[in-house]
């Protein structure tokens, strides 16, 4: 080991040697961020001589096969460096010649400090700003096991139900809780957040509601967030909103078919609790559909929703133990009555059964309906909140109803102590039912008193010029209200005393009585112990990238770091509220700053934001400022989006939601677009042009070689180039899109800069523009300068509830960018596609590999193609996907972006042994598919059809044609010591479909099983 002597003044950050020895490494959670202990000392100057050893560098963690690995795996494809590679891989047209201009690459200590620093920047004041985001207690057992384990965050999509019976019986809790709570039969798995929620189920109605007017009510009362969120919506599908004051509780008459549906905030944004009877009823009676927002915890001592007769329900489980995050991520919810669950976004999680008729999980209905009826799709919702709904739905678990009623009433007493407090000072109160949040009537003094409370350490919200609005939460003290009553310059009241002579402020008529969280799973995890066991109990079921390789195309499985992850649980990232002043969040500013200027750098473009909280609210948001451009140039009969055969599904849903027209151009054999058909569809539509999204490299996995001519082309006829951001891992350091000629893309944070997938969510989706465009990108009312300017007549609104969308989880791509720097992404990049090619040149002998581009290569992906194999042995996709379950891994992408085929993106960050057992896995499965060809085993009895095989199974009687061990130990008998064991057998999705279940089935129901 090299070792070296330097001196640094005493108290010094520094890393930890032994010398003569190994290094020494001690964690460090908290404090100023330096070591505990080290080898030193002292000098007669007062300096210390510190020993330490040469630090690896985080890319060496990151990047999985070693450099001697990769020597090796070159040389099975004939090159001698990662550069020659690249040279012949990535066109020479768009192939970067010179390095990015980032800063140099840290070590995790490092970085961790610098983490630690930006975090002091923020401040944490109590927040009394309400509007949907409140301060809570995650309870440790749940951080600890669910937000900062790898065996919940580092999981993918449960699009393989047999390996996510864990997480999926988690998200069904989840949609039990919600749908006990707002009183309606079929709840989602969750959605981006409540704004977004609001809009979708905008959508819903109008999807609903034949023959109406295109107007929708909105509550006046509604959090100004989704107000602005649904004007960003409403306007490319030509909705007219239309503000209502719903204050005394009646609509104004209006004639059947004036509009579609309304939208009611409950309680409202002031706080007020208001009976919704006669508003949902006059809304039936002109065959509109009623959307309620609803608070959750409210709902435990309110009454429900659907109890009024309500159609959906939406909201936010923020304050179910998710921290507010500065804005998120969070877990939207959506509920609907019977008769909309077939037309509800996003994923649905239902009661199936196996083969052998247990009952088991999986999405359901049109989990994947955007990829396939693309234009047509209901939504272009990819993504949910997975990993926030687990949290939220464990909460209530943990919790129990009377928990979460026993919080819910603290929250309401709190709420009404403060209000007596401030009643008996003078100050007018609103009058009036609320639960949590108090409206203060202060003529002339409301920005007065609004720094007062700021100045005794609470953030209040500045309804308007005149009124102040505080909200109570789980964590409101008695001593917080005291602060306020001082702050307002209330004095001689005491909160106990209030507490005891001070009466509710929600009425009986709108009291609760219908009984929620019934089922047993809400009752049977009250101690620690038991709840610890049952989130482990979980987890266990599941395959995540903590167990194996996860080898999905177009998915980017890779490293999720933890000195990458640690920060989003610190208390200076977590608990700021996104509304709060920003000079409390100096820390949050300046990280966001450098994310979007780093990930310009990254790109080539001028400007991103970061604001999207998913890649499909990217797509969104750049279609968007294609639209505006157009229109601002007086251009606006600019409509059609052209897009590849190829093309993700949220590609073409994204674009009808931005008023365009979708017009698909075919592929070639090869997969490359075609060329002659696009040049002949850019001269049918010239003058309507609006843009041409296309994939890049390919959704087929290739360097298409003539991108720079396409562009030019589209250019030429007045249209913009979107360039789809998805397989961004294959071009960062290598390539930028806004240099060959792209004007706009959405990247995926939770692909290429590593922010975890949490089984379904969170995602980031930043959009990223050239100048020309930058005047057209997301802003928000209530913080300026999170966009363009609004007054200046651009910005095209919100795309997601909160300024920066879901900033409470980017510490995670600035320290990996931080981390590894201009040289360690760029052979992140090379190895990515190294990895790639390697299992194509492993695995071609035995499957077709379908696409490859110059010199014969693939990108970061390679297409296995099964069609032949299937015409032949009747072995599907399917079988193989469901076989390798038994070798231990998670099965490629399936049947997209082709059908029959299998896509496999290895990811830079699986060594070599793991690539290797995974391409041997293969070829074992390619021979097991010989023995059923060559007729010694039966079609439809054969390991590949069985698969997965069960642990339950193996005890039955056996009747299969071949025997126990070859089942379940196919990779031999080594296989036992570490075997993972499918808790379920295949998986017989069109039952559930059938038969459709999207809530805890009941006690009996499990006994049976």
């Amino acid at each position: 080991m090299d070792l070296h002597r330097r001196r640094k003044p005493c108290g010094a950050p520094f890393s930890v040697g032994r010398a003569g020895g190994e290094a020494l490494r001690f964690p460090d959670r908290g404090g100023d961020g330096r070591c505990a202990a080290v080898a030193r000392r002292r000098e007669p100057s007062g300096s210390c001589t510190v020993v330490e050893s040469a630090e690896v560098r985080f890319e060496e963690r990151h990047i999985g096969p070693s450099e001697a690995d990769r020597a090796k795996m070159l040389a099975v494809l004939g090159y001698g460096s990662l550069d020659e590679l690249s040279e012949a891989a990535v066109p020479a047209t768009i192939r970067l010649t010179e390095r990015l201009n980032l800063p140099p690459a840290r070590s995790e200590a490092e970085v961790g400090q610098e983490l630690r620093d930006l975090a002091g920047r923020n401040r944490v004041l109590r927040s009394m700003i309400g509007l949907g985001y409140y301060g809570t207690f995650t309870p440790a057992v749940i951080r600890r096991n669910v937000l900062e384990s790898p065996a919940w965050y580092t999981a993918y999509t449960p699009y393989q139900p047999e390996i996510s019976q864990g997480r999926l019986e988690a998200l069904l809790n989840f949609q039990t809780m919600v749908a006990d709570l707002v009183g309606l039969p079929v709840s989602g798995a969750s959605l981006l957040d409540e704004a977004t929620a609001a809009a979708e189920a905008m959508a819903l109605s109008l999807r609903s509601v034949r023959g109406a007017a295109k107007r929708f009510l909105v509550d006046a009362d509604v959090f100004p967030q989704t107000m602005a969120v649904l004007q960003t919506r409403a306007e490319p599908l030509g909705i007219e909103l239309v503000p209502v004051d719903l204050s005394a509780g009646v609509l104004a008459e209006a004639e059947p078919g004036s509009y579609f549906g309304i939208l009611v905030q409950y309680p409202g944004a002031s706080g007020a609790v208001r009976d919704l009877t006669g508003i949902v009823e006059q809304a039936h009676a002109v065959g509109a559909q009623v959307t309620v927002a609803a608070d959750l915890l409210a709902l435990t001592l309110l009454r429900a929703p659907g109890e009024f007769g309500a159609d959906i329900a939406v909201g936010t489980t923020q304050r179910f133990g998710v921290p507010m995050g500065f804005g998120g991520p969070h877990a939207g919810y959506m509920a609907v009555r019977e008769g909309l669950a077939r037309s509800l976004p996003g994923r649905l999680v239902g009661v199936s059964q196996d083969a052998h008729g247990n009952r088991a999980l999986r999405l359901a209905l049109q989990t994947r309906e955007q990829h396939i009826r693309r234009e047509k799709a209901t939504s272009n919702i990819c993504t949910a909140q997975v990993l926030l709904a687990v949290v939220a739905g464990m909460y209530a678990v943990y919790h129990g109803p009377e928990g979460l009623s026993g919080i819910a009433r603290r929250v309401h007493r709190n709420a009404v102590v403060l209000a007596a407090g401030l009643r008996s000072a003078g100050f007018e109160v609103s009058g009036g039912a609320f639960f949590d949040t108090v409206a203060v009537r202060l003529p002339g003094r409301a920005s007065e008193l609004w720094h007062a409370a700021r100045a005794a350490g609470v953030n209040v919200r500045l309804a308007d010029p005149d009124t102040v609005t505080l909200s109570c939460d789980e964590t409101t003290t008695w001593a917080d209200l005291q602060a306020v009553w001082q702050a307002f310059g209330v004095e001689g009241v005491q909160a106990h005393a209030l507490d005891e002579t001070t009466a509710d402020a929600l009425p009986d008529g709108l009291a609760r009585t219908s009984a929620f969280l019934t089922h047993p799973v809400f009752h049977s995890h009250r101690s620690e112990t038991a709840m610890l066991r049952y989130l482990r109990r979980l987890s266990d079921r599941d395959v995540a990238l903590d167990r194996s390789m996860i080898p999905l195309g177009s998915c980017t499985m890779k490293l999720n770091a933890t000195t990458e992850m640690e920060p989003i649980t610190w208390p200076e990232f977590a608990n700021i509220h996104p509304f709060a002043p920003l000079e409390q969040a100096g820390g949050y500013l300046a990280l966001i700053g450098q994310v979007e200027r780093w990930l310009a750098e990254v790109t080539g473009y001028d400007r991103v934001s970061v604001q999207p909280n998913a890649g499909s609210q990217g797509e969104f948001a750049g279609l968007l400022a294609v639209r505006a451009f157009h229109r601002a140039n007086g251009q606006g009969q600019r409509d059609v989006c052209l897009i590849p055969s190829s093309a993700h599904g949220t590609n073409a849903a994204s674009a009808v939601m931005a008023g365009m027209r979708v017009v698909v151009v075919a592929c070639r054999a090869n997969g490359d677009v075609d060329v002659d058909e696009l040049r002949e569809k850019i001269a049918q539509y010239r003058d309507e042009l609006a843009v041409l999204m296309v994939t890049y490299p390919s959704t087929h996995g290739v360097f298409e070689e003539q991108i720079t001519d396409v562009c030019a082309a589209v250019h030429e006829a007045g249209g913009q180039v979107y360039v789809d951001g998805a397989n961004l891992n294959a071009l960062v350091g290598l390539a930028k899109p806004g240099r060959f000629g792209a004007d706009v893309s959405h990247l995926n944070l939770h692909k290429t800069f590593c922010i975890p997938h949490g089984g379904g969510g969170p995602g980031v989706g930043p959009v990223a523009v050239r100048a020309h465009l930058a005047p057209f990108l997301p802003n928000h009312p209530l913080h300026p300068i999170a966009g363009p300017q609004r007054g200046a007549g651009t910005g095209v609104g919100p795309v997601s509830a909160a300024p920066w969308g879901s900033a409470g989880i980017l510490p995670i791509p600035w320290a990996y960018i931080r981390l590894m720097g201009a040289d360690g992404l760029k052979r992140a990049t090379q190895s990515a596609v190294l990895a790639a090619n390697y299992v194509a040149a492993r695995l071609s002998a035995h499957y077709p590999v379908l696409y490859t581009g110059p010199s014969n290569l693939v990108a970061h992906e390679c297409i296995l193609d099964l069609r032949e194999i299937t015409k032949a042995t009747g072995v599907t996709v399917d079988d193989v996907a469901k076989r390798l379950i038994d070798y231990g891994f998670h099965a490629p992408t399936m049947s997209f972006p082709v059908a029959g085929t299998l896509m496999v993106e290895p990811t830079e960050s699986e060594d070599l042994f793991e690539l290797d057992r995974f391409c041997a896995a293969m070829i074992a499965i390619r021979g097991e598919i010989e023995k059923v060809a060559a007729g010694e085993w039966d079609r439809s009895d054969n390991p590949l059809r069985n698969a997965p095989h069960t642990a339950a199974a193996l005890a039955g009687d056996w009747e299969h044609g071949y025997d126990r061990a070859t089942a379940v130990f196919p990779e031999g008998p080594a296989q036992a010591a570490d075997k993972y064991w499918p808790p379920v057998a295949r998986i017989d999705g069109a039952y559930g479909d059938r038969n459709l279940v999207c809530s805890c089935p009941p006690i009996e129901d499990l006994a049976v099983s």
